[in-house]
């Protein structure tokens, strides 16, 4: 294994779940706030499913993000 393209291939894909992830949460809760449906003053429970598909890896990450 070529470990500069293993560490390389990793970051590009870690990069990607970030900036989608990111566009994904501030559609939501502006949307949300916008409707009422959430409290600007309050936070929102996200979480992600980490798979690796093939090696029998899963592994979730959660946390609360405040609005203020």
């Amino acid at each position: 294994m070529n470990e500069d393209e293993f560490n390389m291939q990793v970051r590009k894909f870690l990069k990607e779940v970030g900036v989608t992830s990111q566009r994904e949460i501030e559609k939501a809760v502006r949307s949300a706030l916008e409707d009422g449906r959430l409290d600007p003053n309050g936070s929102v429970k996200a979480s992600v499913l980490l798979k690796l598909e093939g090696l029998d890896v899963e592994h979730t990450i959660e946390h609360d993000i405040r609005l203020s």
